[in-house]
């Protein structure tokens, strides 16, 4: 889809009837940048609704990555291998990267990264829901690696194309790391799906548990989504969620026929004169109870990210107080430079 060349009015976003010349050759300038598809940087005047969608999505989705640790964390010490074991740990370093790319990207707009924390921890901010559901087997580190990733990669590739230079450029990192995510995932269910019966039982099951909670990831129907007109008028995201699920769609089912397994949706086909699939409606009861607290592991995700928060507390103390003596013996050595040059 193709968004419009300028930017929609936002309450307080410098637009209004009452703005001064100024801050009208102002806003034609963002929307000028905007419309021929160039980056707004940090250094850049932009409305205030730009800036607070901005924090707000950048904000979600590095919570998104640092709550996405915990799901595949547990099973670290009870991967089958040294090898799984690596695989695993490494992947969880990535998405900690993730978060602080991503953090670091909402701080050039002005946010502050403790307050988000806080936000995070006090329930005021949200993530991803995908992330409220339990891995009861090891299977699932594979489904979350195949299809969550895989998710990511649909919804995130556009991103490096965002009209925010440092949201973008973030993205281009993550996106590769993910990729190479969402092989390992594939790659070890395809390797469960060689072994025994039992194995590839367990397989299935989780692509049964894991497969709508992953359509809903995309967000709710576009007709319902509160924020993507302004998002894509914006050029911050480039599709639609409807369009992204249908690509996601498109692209597993075709992994999920060689890999032996059934995705659980008993209207998915596909359809000719669309040259697209056919698929069932999620549960989007079931998403909004999950994104309002009510999920499986909601509690539990935000009391273990409470919890490090917490018991952090102390390394962010020394960290500051080098960083103030640090600081302070600069300062120090510059004042003597220049006694000694006088």
């Amino acid at each position: 889809m193709t968004a419009t060349d300028s930017a929609p009015s936002a309450p307080g976003d410098g637009s209004g009837s009452g703005s001064t010349s100024a801050e009208q050759e102002l806003q034609q300038g963002f929307d000028h940048t905007i419309a021929r598809d160039q980056r707004i940087e940090p250094r850049d005047w932009m409305p205030e609704g730009y800036r607070r969608t901005l924090i707000r999505q950048i904000a979600q989705h590095a919570h998104s990555e640092i709550i996405g640790m915990q799901p595949e964390g547990d099973w670290i010490t009870r991967a089958p291998s040294l090898r799984r074991k690596a695989i695993l740990f490494a992947k969880v370093q990535d998405e900690a990267g993730h978060g602080l790319y991503l953090y670091s990207a909402a701080e050039t707009l002005g946010a502050d990264r403790a307050d988000l924390t806080q936000r995070l921890i006090e329930g005021r901010q949200k993530y991803s829901s995908i992330f409220n559901y339990p891995t009861l087997t090891f299977a699932d580190v594979g489904v979350i690696g195949w299809f969550v990733d895989g998710a990511a990669i649909c919804n995130q590739v556009p991103l490096c194309r965002s009209s925010y230079g440092p949201y973008a450029r973030a993205m281009v990192r993550v996106c590769k790391e993910e990729s190479f995510h969402q092989r390992q995932g594939y790659e070890l269910l395809m390797t469960m799906m060689r072994g025994t019966a039992a194995q590839r039982e367990m397989v299935q099951d989780a692509v049964d548990r894991w497969w709508w909670p992953s359509l809903m990831m995309f967000g709710p129907p576009d007709g319902d989504s509160p924020n993507s007109a302004a998002s894509m008028a914006w050029k911050i995201k480039r599709h639609t969620n409807d369009e992204l699920r249908q690509k996601f769609v498109d692209m597993t089912v075709p992994q999920a026929e060689r890999l032996g397994v059934t995705l659980p949706d008993p209207a998915l086909r596909w359809n000719e004169e669309r040259g697209r699939h056919d698929f069932g409606t999620p549960d989007w009861t079931e998403l909004q109870r999950v994104i309002s607290g009510d999920g499986p592991c909601n509690s539990e995700r935000i009391a273990r990210r409470r919890a490090a928060h917490e018991e952090g507390a102390w390394v962010r103390e020394a960290a500051s107080a080098y960083a103030a003596k640090q600081a302070a013996r600069a300062a120090e050595a510059a004042v003597a430079a220049e006694g000694a040059a006088a």
